[in-house]
């Protein structure tokens, strides 16, 4: 199956396009320095989430559901039943350091006045602002909600609980509940108020931060992919949990941008003299183990996610069913790499082809290729198994209803 597989292998335009415009020495070291660096831009690139509302409504909480942790977990924003922020405390991502959820105080005191409390927290700090309300609209929101607005500041209103609301609706009225229609008349309530104290075109989504895959919070996820770029945007895509099959999908796309660099860099230690291939599988290990953490396959990612109440530990390993995602091991690498190297002679004529200095930097393209397509293959193999994962965890359960985590059956901040 691999040698099939390779022998289709394709090197994608847009890669050797970005290769042909950075290999412009035979140097080895000059081009291992310049892909090295655009690598540490890349993995130092900054995202400051700002995270504010009023005491209760579930901000630590969203934090941490955000961190993709729970609230127990040592690393955790601390949360209860009353207002635990004193100060806009930040809280790195547990994978990625350099993007940061910030907790801020709470809002809403008799006292607040939105224009001092975003001068005392630090209004330019941030890179976007997520308002969070629970149960109903009030006065601080539109406040706030203004006061960014009249900054330029790039925010959106979150209503949280959702899930709390919906119980409380059927119970009012068991006979006539139809959940959309619920969720509908919330949403337009919250946009019909923001709008009517001046808000232009407000971004509402309805959450659960116990419940992250339902409700609006993917298409949160794909309106916050849209309007960041560069840099930053890589950083929410990796940092956010993915938990639909469209996320997962935006995931791989950013990984695969970039593999083309760890490919280059892994394949330039063979250009050196009397070194061998199998020098750059530590390098290739480390960059599979961080593909393979980013899809949530790590053990402990699944065991976080069985924890939640999503399915056993057992179910959900069986539904990582790649190779490398069974077994990441050098031993595995090497083994690949073997036989990509055997099988990719037509990709690397064609790499030496369009860049003839290829072959002067990575021993004929041999070794790059081999290193460039299993790379590629990981990643399909654990977007793959990500999926499978999502839909076990979320998906139907034996009676055709959502599978979705306990209730907690607390307030929670």
């Amino acid at each position: 199956m691999l040698s099939s597989a390779m022998q289709s292998l394709e090197l994608r335009e847009q890669d050797l396009t970005e290769m042909g415009s950075l290999i412009q020495s035979r140097l080895v070291l000059e081009v291992s320095t310049q892909v090295q660096t655009l690598l540490d831009s890349l993995d130092s690139a900054t995202l400051d989430i700002a995270v504010t509302g009023e005491s209760g409504a579930g901000k630590s909480t969203l934090v941490n559901a955000l961190r993709g942790l729970s609230d127990s977990d040592p690393r955790a924003a601390p949360t209860g039943v009353v207002e635990t922020t004193a100060e806009p405390t930040p809280y790195p991502h547990p994978g990625l350091p350099s993007v940061r959820l910030w907790d801020l105080p709470g809002i809403g005191t008799p006292s607040f006045r939105a224009e001092r409390y975003l001068e005392q927290v630090g209004l330019m700090r941030y890179d976007f602002f997520l308002l969070v309300a629970s149960e109903r609209f009030r006065e601080s929101h539109a406040q706030l909600a203004r006061a960014l607005a009249a900054a330029g500041r790039r925010f959106y209103f979150l209503r949280t609980k959702v899930d709390q609301d919906l119980r409380a609706s059927r119970r009012r009225r068991p006979a006539r509940f139809q959940e959309d229609q619920v969720l509908g008349e919330i949403r337009a309530d919250c946009a019909r108020q923001l709008e009517k104290d001046g808000a232009a075109a407000p971004r509402v989504f309805l959450l659960s931060a116990f419940q992250l895959h339902r409700f609006d919070f993917p298409r949160l996820q794909a309106t916050l992919a849209e309007e960041l770029a560069g840099h930053k945007r890589h950083a929410l895509l990796l940092a956010l949990p993915a938990l639909t099959a469209e996320s997962v999908g935006r995931r791989k796309e950013a990984l695969r941008r970039h593999v083309w660099k760890k490919a280059l860099l892994a394949s330039l230690v063979s250009a050196l003299p009397g070194l061998p291939l199998q020098l750059n599988v530590p390098m290739l290990v480390e960059t599979l183990g961080s593909y393979r953490r980013s899809f949530g396959l790590d053990e402990e990612s699944l065991g976080g996610l069985a924890r939640a109440g999503a399915g056993s530990l057992q179910r959900l390993r069986a539904q990582v069913r790649s190779a490398l995602g069974r077994e990441l091991s050098p031993a595995a690498v090497r083994d690949v790499l073997s036989q990509a190297a055997l099988c990719g002679q037509a990709a690397a004529r064609l790499a030496r082809a369009r860049l003839p200095l290829l072959e002067n930097l990575v021993a004929g393209g041999i070794s790059f290729v081999a290193a460039y397509y299993l790379l590629h293959s990981a990643l399909e193999g654990f977007a793959g198994d990500a999926q499978r994962v999502l839909e076990a965890a979320y998906g139907t359960g034996e009676e055709g209803e959502p599978c979705d985590p306990p209730d907690p059956g607390f307030l929670y901040d």
